[in-house]
């Protein structure tokens, strides 16, 4: 999922001009300019050595067809857009900054402050984008679905734009309302099928081929996720429907190309090997342990190479969980792919300096890159261990259900956790080397304040600021008032977090709601040491801007 537009509240002069003449004043690109430089520019590149000959011309290829995926996108936000590209573009000598904001949010919506318009002249943007008629309601929508039932199929499907035709509607599908870009795109596809050396990757690349033109994604949507030893990933096509704000329904198109990281795959499959393990070590009795979710989600490593559409606009994805068709995961199941360097370029362009501004100077120099992606793959793993399916009383049943409202909270705040817990004892199993520990408990702090700085309202930063609290509590997080800066007790942080799994995991284990609901109340809070510490990160970016060594 794209769990990937992080909001901060920040506020731009409203346009006033009638829509359609976009224009700019000096100030407005000033303001621009500010926005512009939250998102700090970061190279995307793959490892040498890890793309040959042939990989290279398919990857051109998936490229290619990508490119078409950005244009569909555009239009897919706002009918104007390719209007008001064309005038940025013309006026770019004197406003550079507004066409490259453009640019990141495919519009002149800024995606940092709820789509409030950056560009003179444009109105608020519509619920629907330009997926509905741009005056549409959902009362309208609803109500046409209950005088034509019939049409209800092709109306809520994610696959097609909603269009007026004289006094009527009309679902147009996507392959007819985007074939001038679709047909192209599932040419470049075609190539790069036979250019695929393994046959459950071409089977994917032609059955998407075939998708973009027929409208019907299923079967490439069970390929995608049948894939297996291929070198190269990708996911290109409608997938998620946040554009959609109006019924939730249209899917946007996008594209994620990528290089399989063998390395990092090959280390991902002795974690798998440990789960047994992992789940045998947990600290809880031992009639709660071995009923964890299991890791049914395949995970892949992988580097990206070229992103476009959806995924690319506004803040980037660390990593996404595809297909989101129902019948696809009741019958395949979905698979989880984690961009590396992506991952890389957000540490070194934001988690690092984080760092450097809240922690003590000893224990910013510890924080590490590959104790950063350990523990964001830990992470991933530990949600498949700990309990899953439960008893309560006499009858089955299961965390998610118990918990309700505050299950996103604690299983967040316990894959964290268990991801450093874990972290210790594949270190003593040597997955890890030695001094691994050393690397991992500062970048693991550095990691909370990464999340807490934009709120505590939704489950990964309410998730960490109960970590954060709870671990301040065990003083296994120490506070220098004199500089204001934080640093990690190396002899109370490993029990510290051992007890903080404990109680996270026996409040799933017990499916107890109020005790869940006591924790919360306790923990998830804004103390004036984390608001002080956040004070100072003002200025450090908010995401990348990737620059593509595929142009």
């Amino acid at each position: 999922m794209k769990a990937r537009k992080t909001i901060i509240f920040l506020i731009l002069a409203a346009a006033v001009a009638g829509p359609g003449q976009a224009s700019i004043k000096s100030e407005g690109d000033m303001a621009v300019k500010g926005q512009l430089a939250k998102f700090a520019p970061a190279k995307i590149e793959v490892d040498k050595g890890l793309l040959d000959s042939r990989q290279r011309a398919l990857v051109g290829e998936l490229v290619n067809a990508s490119r078409y995926m950005d244009e569909i996108f555009l239009r897919q936000v706002y009918s104007k857009n390719p209007k008001i590209r064309e005038k940025l573009a013309s006026e770019r000598s004197s406003a550079p900054d507004t066409y490259e904001y453009f640019e990141i949010n495919f519009g002149p919506f800024d995606r940092l402050t709820h789509d409030k318009p950056f560009v003179e002249g444009v109105g608020k943007k519509p619920a629907g984008a330009n997926l509905y008629p741009e005056d549409m309601t959902k009362a309208e929508f609803q109500r046409w679905i209950e005088k034509n039932p019939s049409d209800r199929e092709a109306f809520e499907s994610n696959f097609t734009a909603i269009r007026r035709k004289g006094k009527f509607l009309a679902a147009i599908p996507y392959s007819e309302e985007y074939r001038e870009w679709l047909v192209p795109a599932a040419e470049s596809l075609k190539k790069a099928a036979k250019l695929a050396s393994n046959s459950s990757l071409k089977r994917y690349l032609s059955n998407r081929a075939e998708a973009f033109l027929s409208n019907d994604y299923f079967q490439s949507d069970v390929d995608w996720v049948r894939m297996k030893g291929h070198d190269i990933e990708v996911a290109i096509g409608p997938y998620e429907v946040y554009e959609d704000n109006l019924m939730g329904y249209k899917a946007a198109f996008e594209s994620f190309v990528t290089r399989v990281d063998p390395k990092e795959s090959a280390r991902l499959a002795k974690v798998v090997d440990y789960l047994a393990e992992l789940e045998a070590n947990l600290p809880i009795p031992e009639e709660h342990k071995g009923r964890g979710r299991s890791l049914t989600s395949p995970i892949v490593v992988a580097q990206l190479i070229f992103s476009a559409g959806d995924t690319k606009s506004g803040v980037q994805t660390l990593a996404f969980n595809l297909p989101n068709d129902e019948r696809v995961r009741k019958q395949e199941g979905s698979k989880k792919v984690m961009l590396k360097n992506v991952q890389r370029a957000k540490f070194e362009k934001i988690l690092a300096p984080i760092a450097a501004r809240v922690m003590s100077k000893d224990d910013a120099r510890g924080v590490d890159f590959e104790a950063f992606f350990a523990h964001t793959l830990l992470h991933e793993v530990s949600h498949g261990v700990g309990p899953g399916e439960i008893k309560k009383g006499d009858s089955d049943t299961t965390v998610n259900k118990e918990l309700s409202d505050l299950y996103s909270l604690i299983e967040e705040c316990k894959a964290d956790t268990l991801g450093v817990y874990n972290a210790i004892y594949l270190t003593g199993k040597g997955l890890y080397p030695k001094n691994f520990l050393d690397s991992v408990w500062p970048t693991y702090l550095a990691g909370l304040f990464r999340s807490m700085r934009f709120g505590i309202s939704e489950a990964h930063g309410g998730a960490n600021a109960m970590q954060f609290n709870y671990l301040m509590s065990k003083a296994a997080i120490a506070y220098d008032k004199k500089t204001g800066l934080f640093s990690i007790d190396r002899a109370k942080i490993g029990p510290a977090i051992r007890d903080l799994a404990r109680d996270l995991l026996m409040i799933e284990a017990t499916g107890d709601y109020a005790g869940a609901k006591k924790f919360v109340e306790r923990w998830k809070k804004m103390g004036p040491e984390i608001k002080s510490a956040i004070a100072k990160l003002s200025d450090v970016p908010v995401d990348i801007r990737p620059v593509y060594a595929y142009k």
